[in-house]
């Protein structure tokens, strides 16, 4: 059976600042090869896509954990979600703080027998109570994003600034996974949550079609529900990069949205698409090299 994995950077301004594109593509490399050797150990998807986005989150261009956007306020809010597509199981949190690997909080939330989405000071709580690490949230704001906020702080939310990390998996066992994390947008309303952490918006796994994972501009992609868009079109017949390549024509020309879009079909084949400037992504597929591109 194929292996495959597929991880992005988030599919935001990059050209604003072109040298944070150079710095974001070591980390979406090491995050394929790292997704990559649990694969070709026989390791789980569910396993490779939140090592892999654990990998973005601890990288500081990068807008999730480490890298993650202050709100309005000031303040880190930071969502996830990951999704195993053999039994559809998934686990989601949104509006999180003091948390630098929310994509791992989310995975205890999915193995939560009894609950899927948790927020907030709910989200906080349930951390707390499994005993799940914090960390203080100047570990989460960097110096750049600290600067720009007191530089633009009394501008509204850029939607341009959708740098949400996912990573897309099929392990040897034909199951499939997907995971998203993200800091959201900058100078959003404290409390806002985009797509990222909605099922079928930021990301959806099924093993009977595909795993997709989003980025963008985040109350667009919502509006048509991406991810599951793309599982549907892969249901139809369509390949994952066909499928990715459509979905993303109907993020523009029905809503006027801009996003990326990276994908694994049940066939094991991958699927990247945007319209924005770039989104950094780097592939593999069972041990051959790795592919990047942006």
């Amino acid at each position: 059976m194929t292996t495959a994995i597929v991880v992005h950077g988030g599919a935001g301004a990059w050209g604003e600042v072109p040298e944070r594109l150079t710095r974001a593509m070591p980390a979406c490399i090491a995050a394929a090869q790292a997704g990559q050797a649990i694969l070709l150990a026989g390791g789980s998807a569910l396993d490779a896509v939140e090592t892999a986005v654990n990998i973005l989150e601890n990288e500081p261009v990068l807008d999730a954990g480490r890298g993650s956007y202050p709100n309005a306020n000031g303040e880190i809010e930071m969502d996830a979600l990951i999704m195993d597509g053999s039994d559809l199981n998934l686990g989601a949190v949104a509006a999180v703080t003091r948390v630098q690997n929310p994509i791992s909080l989310a995975r205890k939330v999915l193995e939560h027998p009894n609950h899927n989405f948790l927020v907030g000071a709910g989200a906080e709580a349930f951390a707390d109570q499994i005993g799940f690490p914090r960390c203080e949230v100047a570990d989460l704001l960097t110096d750049e994003n600290l600067l720009h906020y007191h530089n633009h702080k009394n501008t509204t939310a850029n939607e341009a600034h959708g740098d949400t990390v996912g990573a897309v998996a099929i392990d040897s066992n034909g199951n499939i996974a997907t995971a998203t994390s993200t800091g959201g947008t900058r100078h959003k309303l404290p409390g806002r949550v985009g797509d990222s952490p909605l099922v079928g918006s930021g990301g959806y796994a099924d093993n009977w079609t595909a795993a997709v994972s989003a980025t963008g501009h985040g109350e667009a992609l919502m509006k048509i529900i991406i991810s599951k868009r793309v599982c549907d079109l892969v249901g139809d017949g369509l390949s994952a990069q066909a499928a990715c390549d459509a979905a993303i024509q109907m993020l523009a020309e029905r809503v006027q949205g801009t996003g990326g879009l990276i994908a694994v079909d049940a066939r094991g084949q991958v699927g990247v698409a945007r319209n924005t400037n770039a989104m950094p992504y780097a592939y593999a597929i069972d041990d051959k090299p790795i592919v990047s591109g942006k």
